[in-house]
């Protein structure tokens, strides 16, 4: 079949393209500035790129199915040849990988507000480890394993990340609900995404749609310790796996610490021993990760039982020992400079929560050094108000603050946009130094005329970049700068 992906430089789009000609299946695309590193990945593959969108060349190239990426919208010219004529079927992303790759598959979905992608890494990464093949998309660049997709052998699970957002201008139904989940791995769940939930409550709802098409021989693996999730209520169609903190856990971490060198844990399994990790991925959010990720991957190894009684379920085959050499995923407090003077990190970084979790690591890893912060008010969520208080508190947890402008103010009213001013001078009344500037150009010059050169202080410092998109290139800019 010959498969055309709208937007296939996307990380999910990229990733599905991949797979799909792993498949067997011929792929082209398009996207609006052909850019890497996924539009170097996908010409190595042999996959067609175009620039931008043109209608009479998508009706020239005739595909037999256009995947339809959740970043189009109407008024796309292509969108609205499609529309008009009805020559081409079309589909959105997540139908299309339920179609052709999920729907016969033994499927781990992972889910949840933070963590994701680190987690959907982890659970691939462990299941290669004891010596299987399974498929996996991950929605970012992991370190290990080393590619973002994979088919795998038809016989092992498939680890997909599980997105509550919409999957396409024409289906608002969450990306996961396509992914026919038998293990449903539940890390978390905030309010998140204002452009698609009106609040707490929508969010919760579409996660208990997903954890009703779970199979009674499946499981929904959730965080224990999340009341958010507890909300849910009982799940008597299913079984239902308990990991975090908490004496109630199922999978419960244990004697949790962190310092300079990395961290260390151990897990239960109800109530008897697991096994111990030590490794290099901060903070107690990863070791939830990790916690998430084994027990989903244990319970996957397991032979399909003969009745769903709770009882049957033991994850403990899968041993532990690999997480101490797994690597992490780029741009997850990724470490991009490390001197006895300076440290760089960048993080994606976009809800309040996640914020804070990362500083506090932050505090441990790196004991006495001067604590900056670089925060890029980017997201759908990020750029408006409805969590600047939230961000307040969290940005305070750094001794220093640098706060960009609003990415496309344009598209929201004054009333409506993240504030950074405000957040400057609450931030002052915390004792936190702050600063904000009109364009990321500006940010950097700031940035660089307080932290390098002369301006260095008696601390070392650690300056942590904090933002889903690029910066517009200011993190790559202050990092040459800095070994310069």
């Amino acid at each position: 079949m010959k498969i055309y992906f709208m937007g296939i430089c996307g990380t999910a789009m990229g990733n599905a393209a991949l797979l799909a000609r792993a498949a067997g299946h011929d792929v082209l695309g398009a996207d609006s500035g052909v850019y890497p590193p996924m539009s170097t990945v996908l010409a190595g593959a042999g996959i067609a790129l175009h620039e931008g969108y043109d209608a009479a060349r998508l009706e020239r190239l005739a595909p037999d199915l256009v995947v339809i990426g959740n970043a189009m919208s109407r008024g796309n010219p292509e969108v609205e040849w499609l529309l008009e004529t009805r020559a081409l079927a079309f589909t959105s992303l997540p139908a299309l990988l339920h179609d052709f790759v999920l729907r016969p598959r033994r499927n781990l979905v992972i889910c949840g507000t933070h963590g994701k992608t680190t987690t959907t890494a982890l659970a691939a990464f462990l299941l290669r480890a004891a010596g299987r093949d399974p498929g996996f998309l991950i929605g970012g660049v992991p370190q290990d394993p080393p590619t973002g997709a994979h088919l795998g052998a038809a016989a092992d699970p498939f680890v997909i990340e599980g997105d509550e957002y919409d999957s396409a201008f024409f289906d608002k139904r969450s990306k996961f609900i396509h992914y026919a989940p038998h293990f449903a791995v539940l890390n978390n769940l905030e309010f998140d995404h204002a452009d698609i939930f009106r609040d707490l409550a929508d969010v919760q709802r579409t996660f208990s749609h997903l954890a009703r098409i779970v199979p009674r021989h499946g499981a929904v693996i959730m965080n224990g310790d999340d009341a958010n999730l507890r909300a849910l209520g009982a799940m008597a169609w299913t079984r239902t796996v308990r990991v975090g903190l908490g004496e109630h856990c199922d999978t419960r971490i244990v004697d949790f610490a962190e310092d300079a060198n990395g961290a260390s844990f151990r897990l239960n399994w109800r109530g008897e021993a697991w096994g111990t990790v030590r490794w290099s991925q901060p903070g107690i959010f990863n070791a939830r990760n990790a916690a998430m990720a084994a027990t989903a991957a244990g319970l996957a190894l397991q032979p399909a039982p003969a009745s769903p009684d709770p009882a049957l379920l033991d994850p403990r085959t899968l041993a532990l020992g690999a997480l101490e050499q797994f690597r992490g995923v780029k741009r997850r407090q990724e470490r991009l400079l490390h001197t006895p003077a300076l440290t760089v990190i960048e993080d994606f970084g976009h809800h309040p929560t996640a914020l804070a979790e990362t500083l506090q690591s932050f505090r441990a890893r790196f004991p006495g050094a001067l604590l900056t912060a670089v925060f890029e008010p980017r997201s759908n969520t990020a750029r408006t108000r409805a969590m600047q208080a939230g961000f307040m508190r969290a940005l305070a947890l750094a001794d220093e603050v640098y706060l960009g402008p609003v990415n496309r103010p344009e598209k929201l009213a004054p009333e409506e946009r993240f504030d950074p001013e405000a957040v400057v001078q609450h931030l002052g009344t915390q004792g936190t130094e702050a600063f904000c500037a009109a364009t990321n150009a500006a940010l950097l010059a700031k940035l660089q005329a307080n932290t390098l050169g002369a301006a260095k202080g008696p601390k070392p410092r650690v300056v942590a970049f904090l933002t889903n998109g690029s910066f517009d290139g200011i993190i790559g800019q202050y990092v040459a700068a800095a070994k310069g």
